[in-house]
């Protein structure tokens, strides 16, 4: 994925699906500078972690 989809996506108000490996999570934050999102996995916000915007798939 793209750096400005991902931020798109975060500022987004429509549920947009997304995933990383092949499982579903959400976008908490991008970090423009680094090329980075924190992202979790979609139903535990506890379980996050912070990984290169281009390993993000946009699921249609």
């Amino acid at each position: 994925m793209k750096l400005y989809r991902a931020q798109e996506i975060l500022q987004s108000e429509a549920k947009i699906d997304v995933e990383l490996n092949g499982v579903s999570v959400w976008i908490d934050s991008v970090d423009p500078e680094k090329e980075t999102a924190k992202v979790h996995v979609e139903l535990q916000p506890a379980d996050s972690r912070v990984v290169p915007v281009d390993e993000l798939q946009e699921i249609q």
